[in-house]
Formats: structure tokens, C-alpha cells, sequence
């Protein structure tokens, strides 16, 4: 440690404070008066053992080499920065905290009492340095972390919101295609319904010709056509002057003149003989009363009151009466005496006039 230098004797009373010392205050000083010591200080040369803190205007040698304040300001910046490192990257990553080199506290602080250009000793590398290196490199990895963080976040949620958009499309797709089905199945169930309605009614139609069919053909036994080898040349409600009425009554079945008239039924004959225009006419009065008329006929083979069956010969084909030609004029009266179309009626009997 470095000692004071001494001071040159001066003619100062040694128990009288000088003007300076009592201006400023002093308690110290070489030759003068200590106010707080129960005497004055004898040492004219003090050494490093007797010299005690002064006060005022003596100021302390000047620190080299960097001294304590240097050191505290290091060290207080690379302690700061050296936390903030550990603290940041224990908050964001979550790994231990970053070893940190600490300096020789004794060193640096031996250095206020040396005026030596010595650097104080303590840790090669900066500490400076370390805490910022460290925190930066953390400080990356962290902000990494947080972001694949953060990113793998963002796609979880736009996985679930595409999960649940995929499931309503998924779900209204089935809906729909369950309405479409259903649709499909009610238009199925329909047609099948009309086509089994259809096939019923053509079954039930078919079924009632069938019957028709077979009525007709027990009837065909029992009815017959009135002549054969004939032309229908005249039918029933057909207009002409030809008439008295202004129409035909009958139908007209052109043969040659002598052909023969059957018995269309069974039944019993009414009236044979001349009837005017009718020429040779003869009626046959079936069971239920309907009345069969044969007219213009060359002769006549049976009486009034004589019974007959289906296909007996009862006259033949003529031209008598008002005609222009050979041909048997035969009308058809219900029980009330209504005229009837011949034709449909042998139809309706199973016959094909």
C-alpha cells in the first residue's frame, strides 16, 4: 500500500486551528486541533498504521488498473444479464439454468488498495459474454419451441374444425342419401302397387272375357245365325229413302232366293203369313219374350203356335214385299216391343253375323 508523503514543517501553532480548517470544519489536519480526540495529534509523519479516514477536501490516491468499481460494474451487469439469461430460458424451454462463471471477488477488490495495471483475475471468458451468448442461443430455441408450439396448436384446431365440417357434410350426405333411398323406395312401392293393380285389372278383365267367352260358347249351342252364304247389305238406324220410316229397322242379309231360314232359338212361332211390305213374314217368340221377325220370304215352313229348337228351318230367302232384291229382312223386339240392332244382339248370343 502507498504511504503519504511527508509534509514540510510550518510555523503553525500547533493548539491554533488555522482559518482554512475551522472554514471548512476539519477534525483532521497536521499541526491543528482535533476537536473529537482528547488531545492533539503529535505524529508529523503518520504512517499506514496511524493514518485514520479522512474527510473534505484530502482525497484518496486514484484507482488503476481497474479497480472495485470497474469490477462491480462488470460484474453487476454479466450477474443481471446472466439471471435474465437463466430466468428467460427456464421460463420459455424449460432447461436448467446455464452454469456461470463467477470472478475472484478477493482479487478485485485487493485491487483498490494497488496501483498496479494488473487486470483483476477471475474467469477467462467475459461474463458479459457468457450471459448474452447463452441467451441468445436460448432465447432462439425458446422462440422455436413456442412457435412449433404454437403452430402445432393452430393445426390441431383446424384438424378438429375440418373433423367437424367432414362430419356435418358427412352426416348431411347420409341424410340425404337415406331421403333419396326413402324417395326411391316410396316410387318402387308405387309403380309396384299400380303394376299389381294393372296385372289385376288385366287378370280380372282377362278372367271376365274368359267367362264371357265361355257363357258366349254355351250360348253359341244354343243360338244360331238365321241363314249362311250371305252379305250384309243393310244395317240397324241406317237412313234412305228406301224406308217408311226414314230409316231401317232391321238388318238385311242378301242370299240367293231359296236359301234357308233356321231358328236362331228355341221358342214358339207367333205369326206366319203375308204382312204388306214385309212380304212373307214369320215371328218367333223366344222364352223370355223376345220377338225374332223373318221378312220377304219365298215360303214359309211352319204355323202359328208350333214350337222349335235352335237351327230348325222355318222358310226360306225370298223377294216379297217392298225389295229390290233377294234377301231375308230380319228385326229383332225386346218383351215391351222396342226395336233392337239384330247384329249385337246375335253377338251378345256368342254369334260372329
Amino acid at each position: 500500500m502507498a504511504s503519504n508523503r511527508p509534509v514540510t514543517e510550518t510555523p503553525v501553532d500547533p493548539f491554533t486551528p488555522s482559518r482554512q480548517s475551522q472554514a471548512h470544519g476539519d477534525t483532521f489536519g497536521y499541526g491543528s486541533y482535533n476537536s473529537d480526540a482528547e488531545g492533539p495529534w503529535q505524529e508529523w509523519n503518520p504512517t499506514a498504521d496511524t493514518v485514520r479516514p479522512v474527510r473534505g477536501r484530502h482525497r484518496v490516491a486514484k484507482q488503476r488498473g481497474g479497480g472495485l468499481a470497474r469490477s462491480s460494474t462488470v460484474l453487476g451487469v454479466g450477474v443481471i444479464a446472466a439471471v435474465g439469461a437463466g430466468g428467460m430460458a427456464t421460463a420459455q424451454t424449460g432447461k436448467p439454468p446455464v452454469s456461470i462463471s463467477m470472478p475472484d471477488l478477493a482479487a478485485n477488490v485487493g485491487s483498490v488498495f494497488t496501483d498496479t495495471e494488473e487486470e483483476p483475475q477471475g474467469s477467462a471468458t467475459p461474463l458479459s459474454t457468457v450471459g448474452l451468448t447463452t441467451t441468445g442461443t436460448d432465447a432462439e430455441q425458446g422462440a422455436s419451441d413456442a412457435g412449433e408450439a404454437l403452430r402445432a396448436r393452430i393445426m390441431q384446431q383446424a384438424e378438429s374444425q375440418q373433423d367437424q365440417v367432414d362430419a356435418a357434410a358427412a352426416a348431411a350426405a347420409e341424410e340425404k342419401a337415406a331421403q333419396e333411398a326413402a324417395e326411391r323406395a316410396a316410387e318402387e312401392k308405387k309403380a309396384a302397387e299400380e303394376k299389381a293393380a294393372a296385372e289385376k285389372k288385366k287378370a280380372e278383365e282377362e278372367a271376365a272375357k274368359k267367362a264371357e267367352a265361355e257363357r258366349l260358347a254355351k250360348l253359341a249351342e244354343q243360338y244360331a245365325l238365321p241363314t249362311s252364304s250371305y252379305t250384309l247389305t243393310s244395317t240397324f238406324g241406317q237412313a234412305g229413302p228406301y224406308w217408311s220410316s226414314g230409316y231401317h229397322t232391321g238388318a238385311d242379309f242378301a242370299a240367293p232366293t231359296g236359301t234357308l231360314l233356321k231358328a236362331v232359338h228355341s221358342g214358339t212361332i207367333t205369326q206366319a203369313g203375308w204382312d204388306g211390305s214385309y212380304g212373307y213374314k214369320t215371328v218367333l217368340t223366344l222364352d223370355d219374350g223376345t220377338e225374332i221377325w223373318y221378312a220377304h220370304q219365298s215360303s214359309i215352313s211352319v204355323s202359328v203356335g208350333q214350337k222349335v229348337t235352335t237351327g230348325d228351318v222355318i222358310g226360306r230367302v225370298g223377294a216379297t214385299g217392298n225389295v229390290t232384291g233377294a234377301h231375308l229382312h230380319m228385326e229383332v223386339h225386346t218383351g215391351d216391343g222396342s226395336g233392337i240392332d239384330p247384329l249385337a244382339w246375335l253377338r251378345s248370343k256368342g254369334l260372329n253375323p
